[in-house]
């Protein structure tokens, strides 16, 4: 079984920052766009949880970063305390008397909220599923997000990537001319990749993430592509999973991104629109896309362990007992694929049909517990000493299943838990789906 060779996300944002150009806003230019930002993602149903809260704390039993530190200021309802501030100054029914009694948001508040937003918060959905009343925070916390992006004040790791991506279409500088050079290492192994076809039934995304140092994932892909003999196709004019726009809640920089997609899988007729093995891109695609570009999608779109379940399942997917020591392996649900997506059944069905002995975590599932790494919280520096005491509940769940095996289905997944395995000395094997599937193809 070959390894994936995973990027450090920290070393990269920290790359990326250092290239950031700073928003020349003046204190009240900040104040005033970020409210801005947040009347406009304020919908109807966000004014119902924002008065439905009962402060119950079931969010904050529910969050990793809570758990792990005990520390009340990460309970996830207190994260979306700016957006509920505007709410109650701009459109409750009591705003007039609200305007009286309480303050506006300052720049010092935005400031404040900065780590609450991006460096406590994976996007990871378990506190919206355990809510009692059914509140959907991780969407709040998205618009406060969303405000701090338009005031200027999203991290500096993830602003500078989002920038690149909506300007030149790379990440990193890792763009289409660097796809190319992949394509043609992976055609040099003796595996194709049609690149380019102006007519496919299957658009396969990639990312930069997966290739920024070696093709080891994309080989996998296209191996597993080809045995299935479906018309497919990558394109250098829309191969990106990632949405940066999406991380650092810029978005208009998300819209013009997730539209790169959108075009390319036009352009090629495909029916189907395979999202790499990236968990936030799941859900940037499959919902928010179409809702950013106005109109219903003409395509399905479904992650790569979606697809691999449904070709298994058609019978079309042929595979051979797994070896190499993949014999016992615990399975790691991606929150945005698993909680989000409802897909659990396809990765194990997948594992089922290697025949692994599979052992599941004690949350696995709907509930299952976040690694720590995602919602861009991987890129930041600043997170590292958090994400660290995230992954401590992780690390112990997987010791209790006595797999020496981790498999999961998501590229930042994969990284945390890599970046958890040198943090810690950790003797698990780290393997991503894809690549297992294409090293015991039948």
């Amino acid at each position: 079984m070959s390894a994936t060779t995973i990027p450090d996300y920290g070393t990269l944002g920290e790359r990326a920052a250092a290239g950031l150009k700073p928003r020349a806003l003046s204190d009240e230019q900040k104040v005033a766009k970020a409210k801005e930002a947040f009347l406009a993602g304020m919908t109807a149903d966000m004014a119902t949880y924002l008065e439905s809260c009962i402060h119950c704390g079931m969010c904050a039993e529910a969050c990793h970063f809570y758990i792990a530190t005990g520390e009340a200021k990460y309970t996830p309802i207190f994260k979306v305390e700016p957006l509920k501030k505007v709410y109650r100054r701009e459109l409750a029914p009591l705003r007039a008397f609200n305007r009286f009694v309480s303050r506006d948001i300052t720049v010092q508040d935005l400031e404040d909220w900065k780590e609450l937003a991006y460096d406590s918060c994976t996007q990871c959905g378990r506190c919206s599923l355990l809510c009692p009343m059914g509140i959907h925070i991780q969407s709040m916390i998205q618009v406060v997000r969303n405000g701090l992006a338009a005031a200027g004040m999203a991290p500096a790791e993830l602003q500078a990537v989002s920038d690149e991506q909506k300007d030149k279409g790379s990440i990193l500088g890792a763009g289409a001319d660097k796809l190319r050079e992949v394509v043609e290492r992976v055609r040099a192994k003796g595996i194709e990749v049609p690149l380019d076809k102006d007519k496919a039934d299957v658009l396969v995304l990639s990312s930069a993430l997966d290739f920024l140092k070696d093709e080891s994932v994309l080989a996998a892909t296209a191996k597993v592509m080809n045995k299935l003999g479906v018309s497919w196709t990558i394109r250098s004019d829309g191969f990106e999973s990632a949405n940066f726009g999406a991380l650092s809640g810029d978005v208009q920089a998300q819209k013009r991104i997730s539209k790169r997609v959108i075009d390319a899988a036009m352009a090629a007729g495909a029916k189907k629109v395979i999202v790499a093995e990236c968990g936030h891109a799941y859900p940037v695609l499959r919902w928010e896309a179409a809702t950013l570009y106005g109109k219903t999608l003409p395509f399905e779109i479904l992650s790569v362990a979606e697809y691999l379940g449904q070709e298994l399942k058609a019978g079309r997917l042929k595979v051979k007992k797994a070896g190499n020591g993949a014999s016992h392996v615990t399975f790691h649900d991606p929150c945005k694929l698993g909680r989000m997506g409802g897909s659990f059944d396809e990765s194990r069905d997948v594992l089922r049909a290697l025949g692994v002995k599979l052992t599941e975590m004690e949350s696995h599932g709907r509930t299952n517990l976040c690694c720590g790494g995602g919602g861009g919280v991987a890129m930041l520096k600043s997170a590292l000493p958090l994400r660290q005491k995230a992954f401590e509940l992780k690390r112990e769940e997987v010791e209790r299943t006595g797999a020496p095996t981790v498999v999961t289905a998501c590229n930042t997944c994969m990284q945390n838990l890599e970046a958890g395995k040198a943090w810690l000395n950790w003797d698990k094997d780290i393997v991503n789906l894809v690549q297992l599937v294409s090293d015991n193809l039948a």
